[in-house]
């Protein structure tokens, strides 16, 4: 007969369940040595350089991409609710004007729940609506906090644009120009969808239990807010304004890893060469630097590429180049994250609808490690 003790210890734990197959999905999928993502069988440079953001979400809920009236329908129903309810954009002025933006978003994204009388509903039918209406909403909610907490009129969104363009213009108070929009349109393809990471799986085991979209989408905020996971190209950018030209890169980085200081927006849990990711925001970052006339954060970023490589064989990851290219578009350091939401709502409520097709409550198991045969001691002998 085996032993208690034998049972607890006979199965191997896997630290933050890495490499362990929690669920089976068509979605995405992460090939890490060979530096491969894609979307529904879709390679992302494929995806990158063809398609828009709107397609993606079609692609990721529906398993193709849409035929033409398909995708001109998603995109009216997107449209038709960009708007958020009055009475949230209330709630958002009362808030302390320092809030951090993930933060708002998450208490903004629950508190639609209240606004929308099938939300509750698992059926795919009822969340697919759901699914449009907070895939619709999320970026102007993040818009719309930046113009509350700057002082500035909130702005209504644009129906005739589609979500980078409404959001850019949201946040700025005018349009964008055509190249910045479509820069921005590919990076949240980008961000779309990465198999289970931490805010995704989190997604799923909430729509486990069959809660509603909306109280899933709020646990995935909450697990992206978190630094080891959303945040990190806000650490990146901050790294470069500390590093300030070409010429301190080098002294820096010898500096940091004396230090044993981590470089941000190098390495990823997965991708053991490039992640494909960056090879588009690289060319971003270079692309708004040369427009802006201010290409030093491209160039750092190149010669502490060159250096990570050399030193330590580590690779850039998608926050690396990210975070100039955001910069150089005039997003505070703190809406990075929110934006990185804006883009995966599309796959969070992608792995909801999967989850809630083919449900099974995930309870995993933990192997105890504290003490057994206690007893108890009335509190007077203790």
């Amino acid at each position: 007969m085996v032993s208690e003790k034998e049972v607890s210890t006979s199965t191997a734990v896997a630290a933050g369940l890495r490499g362990v197959v929690a669920a089976q999905s068509s979605i995405g999928d992460v090939d890490g040595e060979r530096g491969i993502l894609i979307y529904q069988g879709y390679n992302i440079h494929d995806l990158a350089e063809h398609s828009t953001f709107e397609e993606v979400i079609f692609l990721l809920w529906h398993g193709r991409l849409p035929k033409r009236q398909e995708l001109e329908n998603l995109q009216e129903s997107i449209r038709e609710n960009y708007e958020i309810p009055s009475e949230i954009i209330e709630i958002m002025k009362s808030f302390p004007k320092d809030a951090n933006p993930m933060d708002v978003l998450r208490t903004a994204v629950s508190a639609l729940a209240f606004y929308d009388k099938e939300g509750l509903k698992t059926d795919r039918e009822t969340a697919l609506k759901t699914a449009v209406k907070l895939t619709a909403k999320i970026g102007p909610i993040v818009a719309t906090w930046e113009r509350i907490r700057s002082g500035k009129e909130v702005i209504k969104p644009d129906k005739s644009l589609n979500i980078a363009a409404n959001f850019l213009y949201m946040m700025r108070g005018e349009r964008a120009e055509e190249d910045e929009e479509r820069i921005f349109d590919v990076a949240l393809i980008l961000h779309a969808d990465h198999e289970l990471n931490a805010s995704t799986f989190t997604t799923r085991v909430v729509a486990g239990t069959l809660a509603d979209m909306y109280g899933a989408v709020t646990a995935g905020i909450a697990a992206l807010s978190g630094p080891l996971h959303g945040g990190a190209n806000t650490a990146v950018m901050k790294m470069l304004l500390e590093i300030g030209s070409v010429e301190n890169v080098e002294k820096w980085l010898e500096n940091a890893l004396a230090l044993k200081q981590k470089v941000m927006g190098f390495g990823h849990a997965v991708y053991k060469t490039e992640d494909p990711r960056a090879t588009w925001l690289r060319k971003f970052s270079r692309q708004m630097g040369e427009k802006k006339g201010e290409t030093k954060w491209f160039e750092i970023s190149q010669k502490l590429e060159k250096l990570m490589l050399e030193k330590k064989g580590l690779y850039p990851n998608v926050d690396f180049y990210s975070a100039s290219t955001y910069y150089l578009m005039g997003i505070p350091l703190d809406q990075y994250t929110p934006i990185f939401a804006v883009s995966r709502i599309s796959g969070w409520t992608g792995h909801v609808l999967e989850q809630y097709a083919n449900n099974k409550l995930i309870r995993p198991r933990a192997e105890y490690i504290g003490p057994r045969g206690l007893t108890y001691v009335p509190i007077n002998q203790r």
